[in-house]
């Protein structure tokens, strides 16, 4: 018994060694990316050339007086939508495939709900197909393994989101290690996040929120090297990922968390200021540097006591830190159609890695 599990064992590391080393790239190589528009990061850029900016001028690593520039993201994310869209259907005509992404829904939260119905709405408007599996709040551990089992195995999915957070008597580390890292569109497995950081190695999907994060500043023409990051929140969907790229991306950053003291003063030195804390205006405007840039990942539901309509809002109290930074992104309407729009590209690019067109 005990060698038939050590033979297992080797056998297991070995084909984890062969996919590490597959999907590993030289240093060395020129043409390497990340995402849609994001350059080679181990490049230096040179010197006289200039970013492409969505901002005034005025704006950029200063303040004189008026509120802050909006980083809106639903131009951006219009754009990368057309450009998914446009090359689906060229795939369509060339080879007569299109990209497949399946979604496992567990339980009845609203919120979850709500997020599934934006993804699959914008999947249908760029010609990705979509399957979705809905499971009851009680259902068991090997019941929603068996759906993300079956759906690795199908060869016409090329895209696996598995809505979270997922019932307390669910193990979502277990679930998520489930997934095919080549098919992990959401880019959550060990494998992705572990490749994300390491030097040298590339995986196959980066977290959708911390692509959207670094797509937003580099095409609003916020310089990433050498900047003072302070990323508020580790979690593995945006903060800890996001740490991870702007590292790559050449920043210094300093990843805050709950048991961080003195956070108001590590973020009031920031030059950017992460937000992922899931708390409705935790970060206030005296903990913004003046003129720092502002990226928040809130999205909480939050009822109005006067009319008692759920409205949506983000992490950093905004109309506090509108009037210290040079730039801010909204909630809604900031991350959020990006990230979404990073979602299709991933998918997008998954099909491609499956027909051989890459």
């Amino acid at each position: 018994m005990r060698k038939s599990l050590h033979l297992h064992v080797v056998a297991c590391h070995r084909t984890l060694t062969k996919t590490l080393h597959f999907h590993s790239f030289s240093s060395q190589r020129s043409c390497t990316f990340l995402g849609p528009n994001l350059p080679d990061v181990w490049v230096p850029r040179e010197e006289n050339s200039s970013p492409h900016t969505l901002l005034p001028q005025k704006f950029q690593w200063a303040n004189d007086g008026h509120s802050a520039a909006i980083l809106e993201g639903k131009a951006i994310a219009k754009q990368i939508k057309l450009k998914v869209a446009d090359e689906i259907s060229r795939m369509k005509s060339e080879i007569g495939k299109f990209p497949k992404l399946a979604v496992v829904l567990v339980g009845d939260r609203r919120d979850s709900h709500t997020f599934i119905h934006i993804k699959l709405k914008a999947c249908e408007k760029v010609g990705i197909e979509t399957v979705v599996s809905e499971l009851p709040e009680n259902c068991t551990e090997n019941e929603l393994l068996n759906v993300v089992s079956s759906f690795n195995d199908d060869k016409d999915v090329h895209g696996i989101v598995v809505q979270l957070p997922l019932p307390q008597h669910l193990d979502e580390e277990r679930i998520v290690n489930v997934v095919s890292p080549e098919k992990d569109v959401d880019g959550f497995h060990p494998l992705n996040i572990g490749n994300l950081a390491i030097r040298g190695r590339k995986p196959f999907f980066i977290p959708c929120a911390s692509k959207s994060c670094i797509e937003l500043l580099l095409r609003h023409g916020v310089e990433i090297k050498g900047k003072r990051v302070a990323i508020i929140g580790r979690s593995k969907i945006a903060g800890l990922p996001t740490s991870l790229l702007l590292q790559r991306h050449h920043a210094t950053v300093s990843l805050l968390h709950a048991y961080t003291k003195n956070p108001e003063q590590i973020t009031s030195e920031a030059d950017i200021v992460v937000a992922d804390v899931g708390i409705p205006n935790i970060v206030r405007g005296n903990w913004i540097k003046k003129g720092a840039v502002i990226i928040d990942l809130g999205t909480n539901q939050v009822k109005d006591p006067s009319s008692q309509v759920f409205r949506i809002t983000g992490d950093v109290c905004f109309e506090e830190s509108v009037k210290v930074a040079s730039a801010i992104t909204p909630v809604p309407g900031g991350v959020g159609p990006v990230t979404i729009s990073m979602l299709l590209s991933n998918t997008l690019d998954s099909a491609k890695r499956a027909f051989g067109m890459v």
